[in-house]
């Protein structure tokens, strides 16, 4: 008797042992990354009403809510936004500044072009693409490289750079919208020709299907958090002379400026789960989701637009399709989902100016004209500023090496020129490293993780709060390290996520870290993120 209770506890022991292990070892079998483009926070609640109970609602009612996520680096673009959130870095270690820069050569450079490859699925320059120009690993490198590549991973966007970036390096494939054929294209950097599954969805004519004319959702007077359509300072669509509805949708192009470009970015997403059998094998899989409609039409009308809350509350609709398709496909707890978004926006000025807000646009054109006249006038005649981006001068080193003029010098007259503009809030000496002189801390330390020196130019300018470099022919922007940029949704779902929130302050760096901790991967190797706590020491 007394052999046979021996034995039962060695067996429970070893059950129990063994049940631990499992446990501690489990992993998804699919990780879904969702980035809205130019998604901002307050989009969740203020449309929050408008809302089905199965998409947004149901991420924040079931999932992990961090609600002061923000960026941490100042030029908040889709190019870096979609590096920050993979690499868990910032552009001064990744090199991703901008979505253009201007490199020490002189070369301006689109973040994710590649002259080393050709297109797949198209024979024009739209296909050049690859991940080339980003200089770490991503969480989806570090993925692959764990399961020694049996691990899938693919990345899916009408923009180019928001399939490739967050793809990583070694990715299976990333596939992004021509806007000129409707197609999904791809490069060799991934393949030698589309796989048969893609052939087939774009000789479906699905993107031709999809256009039709936008009128909005939901009655207007149902959109009590848009103001009246129709505004001055909104820009038209593309090709568009009208900025009120309804939009006629009628070319590939403009699809992409539609509600349906999210619809085609959804239905091309769930082809791709089930003809790459993501989640079926012995490993996690990723698949990489960006919505790029959101930006594209955000920018013409602005957030408080009708346009926008009627974007926003059809997306609602293509997030409850996937969690719907994921659901039955997998079972909740079988699949991680994160959502957030690459950026923000700001308020256009038109609107913030007509409700007593101080705001407005700048002319970089201006400017250019009156620093060059400054420093001419110092320094004599000469093409002193050779490019501007990214709100940065590019600097003439020849120029200045003949002249024996430093930056330094450059600098001072710039700042004196610029300050007593109304617009402008600080010019900062990036080259010697002087930001912590123009800046307070907050800010200061944004401007240092955007700065890569072989990537970024001498001199910064930065503009006040709501201010931004525009035509003033309506229509807003982003790019700035004002909290309107910076704060964007990070919803968890699914698999050991427990329900709940943190308003302690995270950082769009800490989703790569978290994402490795939860995988017990090592980080990508630029990573500068924090885990998450109040997640992680909850996890089901």
């Amino acid at each position: 008797m007394r052999k046979i209770f021996i034995l039962f506890v060695v067996s429970v022991s070893f059950q129990i042992s063994f049940s631990q292990k499992t446990q501690f070892l489990a992993k998804p079998k699919l990780i879904v990354g969702i980035v809205i483009d130019q998604m901002r926070y307050d989009f969740l609640y203020r449309y929050y009403d408008n809302y089905s109970e199965k998409g947004f609602k149901r991420l924040l009612k079931e999932g992990f809510h961090c609600k002061n996520n923000h960026y941490h680096y100042a030029t908040t673009y889709t190019g870096p936004g979609h590096a920050a959130i993979y690499t868990g870095s910032i552009p001064a270690i990744n090199g991703i500044v901008g979505n253009e820069w201007y490199e020490l050569s002189g070369k301006l450079t689109y973040v994710v072009e590649d002259s080393l490859v050709q297109g797949i699925g198209t024979s024009s320059l739209a296909g050049k693409m690859s991940p080339r120009n980003m200089l770490t690993t991503t969480i989806t490198d570090q993925l692959r490289l764990a399961t020694q590549f049996r691990s899938k991973v693919i990345g899916i966007a009408i923009k180019d750079r928001g399939a490739i970036l967050p793809a990583g390096h070694t990715a299976n494939a990333a596939y992004w919208y021509e806007s000129q054929t409707g197609n999904w294209i791809s490069s060799s950097y991934y393949m030698q020709d589309l796989p048969e599954w893609v052939q087939k969805f774009n000789q479906s004519g699905r993107a031709k299907q999809l256009m039709q004319t936008w009128q909005t959702l939901q009655v207007q007077d149902n959109y009590k958090n848009a103001e009246e359509d129709n505004q001055l300072y909104e820009r038209p669509l593309e090709g568009k002379k009208n900025t009120f509805f309804p939009h006629p949708i009628n070319s590939f192009s403009l699809l992409a400026s539609s509600p349906w470009g999210n619809t085609l970015t959804k239905e091309f997403a769930i082809e791709a789960i089930r003809n790459e059998k993501l989640g079926k094998g012995t490993e996690t899989d990723f698949l990489c989701i960006s919505f790029s409609s959101t930006d594209i039409a955000g920018h013409s009308f602005g957030p408080f637009s009708v346009e926008n809350q009627d974007m926003y509350v059809r997306l609602d609709q293509e997030i409850a399709d996937i969690l719907a398709f994921l659901d039955k496909e997998f079972g909740k707890d079988n699949y991680l989902l994160f959502l957030t978004a690459d950026h923000g926006v700001a308020d256009i000025a038109g609107f913030s100016r007509k409700n007593k807000i101080p705001a407005g646009y700048a002319s970089s054109t201006y400017h250019l004209q009156i620093l060059q006249e400054a420093i001419e006038k110092k320094f004599g005649e000469g093409k002193w500023i050779l490019y501007t981006e990214n709100q940065q001068l590019y600097l003439n080193h020849s120029l200045l090496e003949q002249k024996k003029v430093s930056v330094s010098e450059i600098y001072e007259v710039v700042r004196k020129s610029l300050l007593h503009h109304p617009e402008v809030y600080s010019v900062v000496n990036l080259w010697d490293n002087e930001i912590e002189q123009a800046l307070p801390d907050y800010y200061a330390s944004m401007v240092k993780n955007m700065y890569h020196p072989k990537r970024c130019g001498e001199i910064m300018i930065l503009l006040k709060p709501a201010w931004y470099y525009g035509s003033g022919k309506g229509g807003t922007t982003h790019g700035t390290f004002y909290n309107y940029d910076t704060h964007v949704p990070l919803l968890w779902f699914g698999w050991k996520i427990p329900k709940g929130e943190t308003t302690k302050r995270t950082h769009i760096a800490d989703i790569a870290t978290t994402l490795a901790m939860m995988l017990n991967l090592l980080e990508p190797n630029g990573c500068v993120g924090n885990p998450i706590e109040d997640l992680l020491k909850n996890l089901k």
